[in-house]
């Protein structure tokens, strides 16, 4: 790839970086829709060469770009929950059971429609049918911004909600050790940003699995030759490593951050928000040593560093560091994939991958999110807020392609030789094209009229968040 180009767009999305929120604040249009469209236009720029940048010819550059582009989208949405999560509080646990439901079946109904239409409409085989579903799959956690919560809170109410529902007054907080994980603030207000943010969190990861699963059909051949293996090591084992290596490196950093016996080691007194990057490298690199998700690890290490002195305003530093990394390299990634869409990458489009695109972000998505979001829990075992017939559609609708399903293409290809490669790569981008236009229209005037359909939530001790208008 020539340098030339390299140095032009990372020129341009530093100074998109600079200039296009504020231009974009109150129009219904999305930053990523702009880019690519400017990614398109430099592609069409002759100046460049006849040397331009292509996902495919540069599959390894590709993947290590957008490998480090979603982890560090991870670690922002990991910082950004003020919703905890702590395996020694189950109604923690009950609190996410949106989340639970969204990876538990919106994702494996997904992957299976995919793959069925890239089979049965695409015709393609069965480890590229698999492929095609397990990278789109995913709701992207660097794309869904216009959805997600922003970022962490500071916690301004003096007594806030533990776990429970119950009001944490002085005298809880007095029989705390200074340290100790603490719940506040307690809860995400927006139960639709909180879905779309955990689950974009947490289902990159559970992605990985199918992904395997398609480079073995590629390589091992029949499922019965390695199923049992991939069951138990692939799909189980190492989502267990990730996680624990995640908590393990976030529970050591967050102590050595917050509460460490020399002052010196006492980061967070000082305001350094690099230990959110150590933090992220750390994570990912003892995870993958360790043979486990690393992507899993980053997330969960996080959380848990979030979950250390919740209030404090370190979190806030950490959380705009990585923010801005994640901008700039989602800036790059956005306008090099248009200008590989006016350089060729969509020559092997055909209509049938159009409709397979189509269909998953208009239909396959949209229902088996719906599927999601509509099954009944009894009160008694969930304390979410409960959510209106709008915010489920929103939840069900805003699953957006992205900068993973690239990664997931990238690494799977070069680990694998999958005949119908270019016609992979182009379904895969038009679907992501579709999805960044699609959602990034509707995402300001659909959220903006969800919100203005709640109330005004209630003062009192007891209140958690708005209270919604309509049945649940």
């Amino acid at each position: 790839m020539a340098s030339d180009l390299i140095y032009l767009v990372f020129g341009v999305a530093l100074l998109l970086a600079v200039v296009l929120p504020a231009a974009l604040s109150r129009l219904a249009l999305s930053a990523p829709v702009v880019l690519i469209g400017i990614g398109c236009l430099i592609g069409l720029l002759p100046l460049l060469g006849p040397e331009q940048f292509s996902p495919v010819e540069h599959r390894a550059f590709t993947e290590h770009l957008t490998e480090l582009t979603v982890l560090v989208a991870l670690m922002g949405v990991g910082l950004a929950l003020d919703r905890p999560l702590s395996f020694r509080r189950w109604r923690t646990f009950l609190r996410w059971s949106v989340t639970w439901r969204l990876l538990a079946v919106t994702m494996p109904l997904s992957i299976a429609g995919v793959a069925v239409l890239g089979w049965w409409v695409m015709g393609l085989g069965p480890a590229a049918a698999l492929l095609l579903g397990a990278a789109l799959s995913p709701t992207d956690p660097v794309l869904a911004s216009d959805v997600q919560v922003e970022g962490p809170g500071l916690g301004e109410q003096s007594g806030s909600l533990d776990p429970d529902g119950d009001q944490e007054g002085s005298s809880d907080e007095d029989d705390q050790r200074p340290g100790d994980e603490q719940d506040g603030p307690l809860d995400e207000p927006d139960e639709v940003r909180f879905a779309l943010t955990s689950e974009a969190g947490l289902n990159d990861a559970l992605a990985f699995p199918f992904v395997y699963g398609a480079i073995y059909l590629a390589t091992k051949g029949p499922v019965q030759d390695w199923g049992l293996s991939w069951l138990g090591f692939t799909l189980v084992g190492k989502v267990l490593i990730g996680a624990a290596v995640g908590v393990l490196v976030g529970r050591v950093l967050a102590k050595a951050a917050f509460a460490a016996p020399r002052p010196s080691l006492r980061i967070a007194e000082r305001g350094e928000p690099l230990l959110a990057i150590a933090a992220l490298l750390t994570a990912y690199g003892l995870a993958e040593v360790a043979q486990g998700y690393g992507f899993l690890a980053v997330f969960a290490a996080a959380m848990t560093l979030r979950s250390r002195e919740r209030g404090h305003e370190y979190h806030q530093q950490m959380h705009g560091v990585v923010e801005r990394l994640e901008q700039l390299l989602t800036l790059s990634i956005l306008l090099l994939l248009g200008v590989s869409l006016t350089n060729g990458l969509l020559e092997s489009l055909t209509w049938r991958g159009v409709v397979v695109a189509l269909a998953l972000v208009l239909v396959i998505r949209p229902l088996a999110g719906w599927v999601a979001v509509s099954v009944r829990v009894p009160r008694q075992a969930s304390t979410e807020q409960p959510m209106t017939r709008p915010e489920r559609l929103a939840t069900a609708f805003f699953g957006v392609r992205g900068v993973g399903s690239i990664y997931y293409l990238a690494y799977a290809t070069g680990q694998a030789t999958f005949p119908e490669v270019a016609e992979l790569w182009s379904t895969v981008a038009f679907a992501i094209t579709v999805s960044v236009v699609v959602h990034g229209v509707a995402a300001t005037p659909v959220m903006s009229w969800i919100e203005r359909r709640r109330q005004p939530p209630t003062t009192g001790a007891a209140d958690v968040g708005p209270v919604l208008d309509g049945a649940a």
